[in-house]
């Protein structure tokens, strides 16, 4: 589980939002047109002070700070690293520094150097460094003017306010809409997993469904004949013309019926076709996640009919797949029991449990995995069994499916 980030982790991990081109353009004609300003100026004599300055010096300052903001722009690394951004906003700053010192025009450098500040620098780091450059443009005004007015405080300070605020609320503009764009994309994922298990569902539906049909008419109905034609082979005379022909009858009716049943065991559940059920719900129990699920084995087990496989494993599924969403519980236990006359299925958890009597029968309740308890009773009811629920609030819940068995199977365990 992630564990959530403290502010600190948040501003240290923050990188860079992708700035547009036009924008990078913008900035970039933005500067060097507000370091000719200095230059010009420098060259007419139409300082603030109203004395020439430097224009050798003023060139000089602005070439050389034009000359590191190029290689900053240029170096891979100043996008990559924050230390490499930080050197390079240090020695952007330091050069800024000259040129403000030779000349008053510099301190409207200060604009595009509070945008760098703000996309390149952490949020802690980047605020100290705009309010320094504010106090280092109204300081630059106050050596270089002979007057002191409003101005010259609220200009750099206004300016570095509207860059925090459109710096920030465009980060946050981008943030949503990366937002959305994973949203969407968690959504069109969960949209095509959950068509994926909606065709496996059917598929596995429909094939229980099936082996369901085959076995309780096409394999029945064989095995009737074939019990049928013992009989009649058994009434018949020594010698009987009739009896190869209702021999060959026989044959052909156990050959059809092993048929059926192989058909059968195709189309049961993946998990019963390399197994036994027993085998089944310990795989199923070692593989469940969230509470620890023990599954035992009582009683000797004998060889069951397909359909009750599957419905007693479908039980143990659901049952289990409602104790890990609903339950909360720290332990689970499955108990598969073999009696002289019937197959019992217990899944027993500690959670918190749940009154029964909410869960009205035959309608399905609503919510989700509303329709568990209804469909488990429907298929103990299709195969004359019964299931029965028992819980309370803060007791946990046991679920107990019990199907009696065939007679042949009866003969065969005995």
């Amino acid at each position: 589980m992630t564990r959530p980030r403290t502010p600190a982790a948040q501003d240290a991990r923050r990188t860079p939002t992708p700035v547009p081109r036009a924008l990078r353009l913008c900035l970039h004609a933005l500067l060097a047109g507000l370091l000719a300003l200095p230059v010009v100026k420098a060259l007419t004599g139409g300082g603030d002070g109203g004395a020439p300055t430097h224009p050798a010096g003023v060139g000089a300052a602005a070439l050389l700070m034009a000359a590191v903001y190029t290689a900053g722009t240029l170096s891979p690394p100043v996008a990559r690293s924050r230390r490499a951004a930080a050197v390079w906003l240090a020695a952007l700053g330091a050069s800024w520094l000259v040129l403000l010192t030779l000349s008053p025009e510099g301190l409207w450098a200060a604009f595009p150097l509070y945008f760098l500040q703000l996309h390149l620098l952490p949020i802690r780091w980047a605020l100290p460094a705009v309010l320094g450059t504010a106090v280092a443009a109204i300081a630059s005004f106050l050596v270089h003017s002979a007057q002191v007015t409003p101005g010259s405080f609220i200009g750099p300070l206004l300016g570095a306010a509207v860059a925090v605020v459109t710096v920030l609320g465009y980060e946050a503009l981008y943030r949503e809409s990366e937002r959305r764009r994973e949203l969407i994309d968690e959504l069109v994922a969960t949209r095509a997993e959950l068509a994926e298990a909606e065709r496996t569902a059917g598929t596995l539906a429909e094939r229980e469904r099936l082996a369901r049909e085959i076995h309780d008419t096409l394999a029945q109905g064989l095995s009737s004949i074939q019990l049928l034609l013992r009989a009649a082979q058994r009434g018949l005379p020594a010698g009987s013309p009739a009896a190869p022909h209702i021999e060959q009858a026989r044959t052909a009716a156990q050959d059809n019926l092993a048929e059926a049943r192989r058909f059968v065991r195709a189309l049961t559940p993946p998990d019963l076709e390399h197994g036994s059920l027993a085998g089944a719900l310990e795989r199923l129990s070692t593989s469940s996640p969230g509470p620890r699920v023990r599954f035992s084995l009582s009683g000797t087990p004998t060889e069951l009919p397909t359909p009750y496989e599957v419905a007693l494993l479908r039980v143990a599924q659901s049952a289990l797949a409602n104790t890990v969403r609903h339950a909360a519980a720290d332990r689970a236990e499955i108990t598969l029991t073999f009696m002289d006359a019937s197959v019992t299925l217990d899944v027993v958890d500690d959670g918190r449990g749940f009154d029964p009597a909410a869960w009205p029968e035959p309608a399905a309740p609503r919510g989700e995995g509303g329709f568990g308890l209804p469909a488990m009773r429907s298929r103990a009811r299709s195969l004359g069994g019964t299931f029965t629920v028992e819980s309370a609030a803060g007791q946990g819940t046991a679920v107990a499916i019990s199907l009696p068995l065939p007679a042949r199977t009866r003969e065969a365990a005995a």
